[in-house]
Formats: structure tokens, C-alpha cells, sequence
């Protein structure tokens, strides 16, 4: 059906300098997202599709970057909008585990949210070759993603902004379900005004943490009170600004969720300069679990977000599409766990 006809402006079908996935696409009647899960070894393609796909492939002459190629360029792109926090060493610690025992290096960049960043990064990695690459907390822009699906480079997203691409594995948290048990644990102490201290709204990990505390709530017949509501970004700032502000309420909460440990100590920073303590005045609860929250005074209650193993889990699967390797799922999501320690009691009388 397709043989002898010209793929890709004008040339021939046997030139094998220009044909791209978008052609193959567009003669296998099917998306290019599709075309790339053919090439990344992706489980999610019908037998016949696969079929197609690669028949039409192997006619035209496409030249897929081989394993072993990318196994030459021994490295492997880790991309954060920022890396200036603590969850972002557990992620690039998860990552290195994985890159160490493969024999490959791993290459931290920051794009800071700024499109001049992330073209800079992109001309960087034309200049050279990558096993993949993994986005952490990022919005994979549609000229960014068509460019890499060109160079046929493997991607993975840990905690997407956004609906992420379907042809993007993404690697997450069970964020809705810690949310909720942070919140039911608080509730089962008898906190009834709960005070919440969000992250980015564009974040699918922040729109979930909020759901599972505005979930938790409505199970127990608590009315939702949007007033006990502040909006943050997952730093200590945020946390001090919405933990003042909920505190300089006629009536205050008993208890303040920060979906972030980062903002739980900014909360425990508003606690202290209103000559308040935690937990005798007020319950606190975060959520991540970083390595320094045992540490602080009182020990912070929080959700552990297994972070280094949301790091590892991404870079074995960014190196098993780049072997050409089939994936079990393109989404996963870990368990989160409640891990209780000083920070929060029963409300004071």
C-alpha cells in the first residue's frame, strides 16, 4: 500500500536521510505519539499496530539511534525547574543509586520555569548524545517534546505539572491517599478546624494533597471552611506566610496540614514568634519526610513521599527505554506512609 511513495518532502522512500516519525505516522494512520512508543519498546501498542508500524519503519529506511549508541554516551539528563531543596537531593540521590550501578553518569540541570533556560538546555543536547531524560515537577512544552521525540531520546516525568504527554512515562506518589490519612489522623485526635497550607496549583501533586484533605473532611461531616485554606508553593516562606496568617484568625485552627515539610517549619517559625509551641498550642503535619524533620524540635509528623525511590524507579525506566526494552506500566504511583512522631496531640481544652 505504501511502497514507492515519497515520506518526507519530496523524497524518495528509499532516502533514509530524511524520513521522520511524523511520516510513518501519517502513513501508518496512526498518532506520532504511537510511532514513538513503537521505537521506546512501549508494552501500551496493539500486536497489529506494532506491526504496521515497524513494516513501514524498515521500508523507509528509518534510522533509530541504537542501544548501543546511547549506552556509548554514558550519560543520563536529570531536569528540575529548581534544584534549591532538600526533595530534590532525595530525587537526584534515587537517580545516581541507579545511573552508579549502570555504568553512566548524571547530568543535574535547572531551567528555572524560563524558556530562554530551556532552549539553552535543548541546544545542549543536540551537541551531544543522552541515554534519556528525566523531568522532575516540569510541563513538557510541545516544542520541547516534538524535538526530543525527533532525536528519538527516552523520557520520563517524576510528578508532572499538568496532563503530561501520553507517551511519557510518569513516576508519582500517592499523594491524594496521604493527604487523606494526614487529615484523618488530625480528625481522629479530635482537631475539627484544620487549617491547609497547599503547594503550586499547576502541580498534580498539589491539586491531589488538596482533594485528599477536602476529602477527608466531608468523610468525617466536617464542613470545608475555604477560609482555613492558604495557597503556598512548598518553601518555608509560603509556609510562614500561611501559618501567621491562619494564626491571626478570630478563631484559629487547632491543627495546620502544610503539604510540604519545607512549609511545616516555616509554620513552626510563625508558632514561635506569635510565643506559641507546637504541638501544646497547635498540631502541625507535613508532608515529604525529609531526612531533616526527625531532627527538629518538636519531630515533625508527616507523610513520607518515597523521593529517592521515585528517583530510582524513573532512572531504571528511562534506561530500559533506552535499551529498547519494553516497560510494565507507563504510570505508577508509590505508596505514601504515615509517619507519626511529636508534632501533633489532641486540640488543648
Amino acid at each position: 500500500m505504501t511502497k514507492g511513495r515519497s515520506v518526507s518532502g519530496g523524497t524518495a522512500a528509499g532516502d533514509k536521510r530524511t524520513v521522520t516519525i511524523a511520516a510513518i505516522a501519517r502513513l501508518a494512520g496512526v498518532s506520532v505519539p504511537t510511532v514513538s512508543r513503537v521505537l521506546n519498546g512501549r508494552a501500551d501498542v496493539s500486536p497489529n499496530t506494532r506491526k504496521r508500524v515497524e513494516d513501514l519503519l524498515s521500508q523507509h529506511g528509518y534510522r533509530r539511534r541504537p542501544p548501543s549508541m546511547r549506552a556509548n554516551s554514558g550519560l543520563v539528563d536529570l531536569v528540575f525547574n529548581d534544584i534549591d531543596s532538600p526533595w530534590a537531593v532525595e530525587i537526584i540521590r534515587g537517580v545516581e543509586d541507579v545511573a552508579h550501578a549502570s555504568g553512566v553518569g548524571t547530568v543535574v540541570s535547572a531551567i528555572h520555569r524560563r524558556t530562554s533556560s530551556a532552549k539553552q538546555w535543548l541546544d545542549n543536547i543536540r551537541t551531544r548524545s543522552t541515554e534519556g531524560v528525566i523531568f522532575v515537577t516540569s510541563t513538557l512544552e510541545p516544542p520541547l517534546q516534538s524535538e526530543l521525540r525527533r532525536l528519538n531520546i527516552p523520557v520520563v516525568i517524576v510528578d508532572p505539572a499538568g496532563v503530561p504527554p501520553q507517551e511519557a512515562p510518569t513516576i508519582g506518589a500517592t499523594n491524594w491517599v496521604g493527604s487523606l490519612h494526614a487529615t484523618e489522623y488530625l480528625i481522629g485526635l479530635g482537631h475539627r478546624r484544620i487549617g491547609f497550607i497547599g503547594g503550586p496549583p499547576q502541580l498534580m501533586c498539589s491539586r491531589a494533597r488538596l482533594d485528599g484533605y477536602r476529602a477527608a473532611l466531608e468523610s468525617a461531616g466536617i464542613a470545608i471552611d475555604d477560609g482555613l485554606i492558604r495557597p503556598g508553593n512548598f518553601y518555608h516562606e509560603a509556609g510562614f506566610a500561611g501559618g501567621t496568617e491562619l494564626l491571626a484568625l478570630p478563631d484559629p485552627p487547632t491543627a495546620i496540614f502544610a503539604s510540604s515539610d519545607q512549609m511545616a517549619l516555616g509554620v513552626y517559625e510563625a508558632v514561635r514568634q506569635r510565643q506559641l509551641r507546637v504541638p501544646d498550642d497547635i498540631s502541625v503535619v507535613g508532608f515529604d519526610d525529609l531526612p531533616e524533620v526527625r531532627w527538629c524540635s518538636p519531630p515533625l509528623t508527616t507523610v513520607r513521599q518515597p523521593l529517592a525511590e521515585m528517583g530510582l524507579l524513573a532512572a531504571r525506566t528511562v534506561l530500559r527505554l533506552a535499551r529498547g526494552e519494553q516497560i510494565e506500566s507507563p504510570r505508577v504511583e508509590l505508596a505514601t506512609e504515615l509517619i507519626v512522631r511529636d508534632s501533633a496531640v489532641a486540640p488543648p481544652k
